[in-house]
């Protein structure tokens, strides 16, 4: 039951941001401070002998959260308790939390109030007198009050009216009927003092049919034109408490109640997306233990404070030393903010759960097209969804429910109704891209002015009405145009360049004038700002849009870009200043990319160079050196008559060389291996032979066949070379070897002085 409370919390955290009022016209969208009227609600408490211990507990919480979070200082609440009077001394209605300015003192001071409301023992009255509950609410929420501010009562109680032990309903045998008549009474009063009724239905079985009677019977109109926003009863389920008091709130106060992921223990950390529309939010923390620190990111991993401005948002935290705590964003950065929680050991069994209520400002760019259209002609209507900076919107779930209501009106005709729908059928040629639109054909018997009007209508969004006026052409217009512009995918300062096609058939000059509308000053600029056409000209002129710098997008402007919905118009000044286009224009701007981003392919393909020539470089390496290796040559002493005195099969050298040494070179000659020894040989990499090296001598050729001198008694010859041939591919045949005698590479008969040329 400790959960009770997340849902009043969540809703009174932004109970203050209802309507702002509704824009007209097709101007340029300016720069916007959120507005947070004033709510007055009231919260009356059953404390009724019907419900349990558990049941009073739970509504006493709800209540106690109401204070946490509105994010209007000048918003006020009342709480009281009710029940029955039942004999003399007892009273129905038990006030204690009076009518209360929820400013910080106030929030403290509704805090403790509300541990006064009590379940009612048997000598205090334990009926339920749902008359003098309504009535006491009523009092409360207009005695003194704006009428022009909300009034909301919640009545948290299990819906079962008993005021049969209660004398001033007078003889008992009538007091039911007395009871049901005075509480039609009471509705009457509350509808006829537009105080809406939102019934909570608590307990096991809560009696749904008497509280959808209560809903019914208050005022009906909610802060928008919606079914959502109409009272209606809700049965408060206990494994869903929190998250069903949010969604009556929310509705209650045409909020959007976004619901995080599924709990986790701390320590954890959990996203929540705030829509691109909200011009207030409250991110709601149920943290299970009071012992659990939150801390807040932003979409740009920037830790935001709980108290005072960070970039053009202001944060206000309300209830962080308690179990449900709620962070105020005014102006928040839209997309996936980050609730980090921890808390210390012993304070981690209990899940946090996180959500969000935001309400925001949706705004429309209306066109028609043509926008001078001749009687008989059919247009075709759209109306783009914007936020309130100017900027498309991208998920069809920030207008979920949107409703579109159109008409066409002008002179000398009855107005008509447009159907403008965003389902990518008829004149819509794109489903749920944030474009409504609609063709309808003008009267034939219309003359002079027309005007095309839409209105936006949804919960948790304030309404805004957009029109575009025209006129009916007489005829044929002096000057016809038609504007080609793309839509665009491009950087910040980036420029989109169009053509307009123009024909002026008049014999006289025409200043065309080319601006951007619907969209925030200085996002989009289009050159050149005027054309002046000759007499009788015919042709195209080229048309430049360009996109702001990135420091005038700021925060905005993330990873995934934004997107502009601008209209590019243009006027004949010479024509009383006649629309000629209105043409939507769709641009996408995405951050200019980094180093890495913009040149990443050439780094790429650089690297894969240098890893290509490094892989050549080792195979080149090796195969040098596999050249050089000494490795299977046989060594021969060779006497001075051309007698081989002994041979000797080489190993692998030192660097390849093999260093020798010629042993007892009068007695019985022969070579051994010896390190740093006098003598050392090496394959020729240019060809067939070796390289004998000598102490003080150089370097000189030993050819395949011939011996070279090694001493002054001594030659050095080749014998049969007994390295392992180079393993062949499979399935190649071997290489035929050369008949005895044949001079092969690298023999000296074959051999010139340049193949050893870089040893001397």
């Amino acid at each position: 039951m400790r959960r009770a409370a997340v849902a009043v919390l969540a809703g009174a955290a932004l109970s203050g941001a209802l309507l702002a009022p509704p824009g007209h016209g097709p101007v340029p969208v300016a720069e916007t401070t959120p507005a947070f009227p004033a709510v007055n609600y009231a919260v009356a408490v059953d404390e009724s002998a019907s419900l349990a211990a558990a049941d009073m507990k739970a509504e006493k919480a709800a209540a106690a959260r109401i204070a946490l979070g509105d994010v209007s200082s000048r918003s006020h609440v009342t709480v009281f308790g009710f029940a029955a009077a039942e004999s003399d001394g007892q009273r129905a209605v038990d006030p204690v939390c009076p009518r209360t300015a929820l400013d910080a003192a106030g929030r403290d001071t509704i805090g403790s109030c509300v541990t006064k409301l009590r379940g009612r023992e048997k000598s205090q009255g334990t009926g339920t007198d749902f008359p003098s509950a309504i009535r006491q609410g009523v009092h409360d929420l207009t005695d003194g009050t704006d009428p022009s501010q909300p009034r909301v009562l919640f009545l948290l109680t299990d819906g079962y009216m008993d005021v049969g032990d209660s004398p001033k309903y007078g003889d008992p045998a009538h007091r039911d009927d007395e009871g049901d008549r005075q509480l039609g009474l009471a509705l009457k009063e509350a509808r006829d003092k537009h105080v809406q009724v939102w019934p909570l239905g608590f307990g096991d079985q809560p009696r749904m049919d008497e509280l959808k009677r209560m809903a019914a019977g208050g005022y009906q109109k909610g802060c928008v034109d919606l079914p959502s926003a109409t009272p209606e009863p809700k049965k408060v389920e206990p494994e869903a408490l929190g998250s069903t008091l949010e969604d009556i709130f929310a509705a209650a106060h045409c909020l959007r109640h976004e619901r995080g992921p599924d709990p986790k223990r701390p320590p954890s950390t959990q996203e929540i997306a705030i829509s691109p529309l909200a011009t207030v939010g409250s991110i709601v923390v149920d943290k299970g233990d009071p012992a659990v620190e939150i801390t807040y990111y932003d979409p740009k991993g920037n830790k935001v404070p709980t108290h005072g401005k960070y970039h053009k948002s202001s944060f206000e935290l309300a209830g962080g030393n308690g179990v449900v705590e709620a962070l105020k964003i005014v102006d928040p950065l839209p997309g996936p903010w980050k609730v980090k929680a921890e808390a210390p050991e012993g304070h981690r069994s209990l899940p946090v759960s996180v959500s969000v209520l935001w309400q925001g400002e949706l705004r429309g760019a209306i066109t028609m097209d043509p926008p001078s259209p001749q009687a008989g002609d059919e247009v075709k209507v759209t109306m783009r969804l914007q936020t309130r900076e100017g900027y498309q919107i991208k998920d069809p779930r920030d207008y979920d429910g949107l409703r579109v209501r159109s008409a066409l009106t002008g002179d000398g005709f009855t107005p008509l109704k447009l159907d403008l729908t965003d389902d990518g059928k008829a004149a819509d040629p794109t489903a749920s891209d944030g474009s409504f639109t609609g063709s309808v054909r003008v009267p034939k018997d219309a003359a002079g002015a027309l005007k095309v009007s839409a209105t936006l209508t949804a919960a948790g969004l304030s309404a805004d009405t957009r029109s575009e006026t025209g006129e009916v052409a007489p005829g044929q217009l002096p000057v016809t145009t038609s504007l080609d512009l793309p839509a665009a995918d491009v950087h910040p300062g980036a420029r989109i360049s169009g053509t307009l096609a123009v024909h002026n058939t008049s014999g006289t000059a025409h200043t065309l004038r080319l601006a951007v509308a619907d969209l925030q000053p200085g996002l989009l600029s289009v050159s050149p700002a005027r054309i002046t056409l000759a007499p009788g000209e015919s042709g195209t002129r080229k048309v430049t849009v360009e996109v702001a710098p990135a420091g005038v997008f700021g925060d905005r402007l993330g990873d995934d870009g934004l997107r502009l919905a601008g209209t590019v118009t243009v006027a004949d000044t010479t024509d009383h200043d006649r629309t000629l286009v209105r043409s939507p224009l769709s641009v996408r701007v995405t951050p200019e990319p980094g180093f890495w981003d913009k040149h990443k392919w050439v780094i790429l393909g650089a690297a894969a160079l240098l890893v290509v020539l490094a892989l050549v470089t080792v195979a080149w390496v090796r195969q040098r050196r596999r050249a050089k290796d000494p490795y299977g040559l046989t060594l021969q002493l060779v006497a001075e008559d051309g007698s081989v005195l002994s041979e000797h099969q080489a190993g692998h050298g030192q660097k390849q060389w093999y260093e020798f040494t010629v042993a007892e070179p009068h007695r019985s000659p022969r070579i051994e291996r010896r390190p740093h020894g006098p003598y050392a040989v090496q394959r020729n990499p240019k060809g067939g032979g070796a390289v004998l090296r000598k102490k003080g001598g150089g370097r000189s050729p030993v050819p395949v066949r011939g011996p070279v001198p090694l001493t002054e008694t001594l030659q050095l010859a080749l014998g049969e070379d007994r390295r392992p041939p180079k393993q062949k591919r499979r399935g190649q045949p071997p290489r035929p070897r050369p008949e005895p005698g044949t001079p092969g590479p690298g023999t000296a008969e074959s051999s010139t002085p340049g193949a050893y040329s870089s040893y001397e």
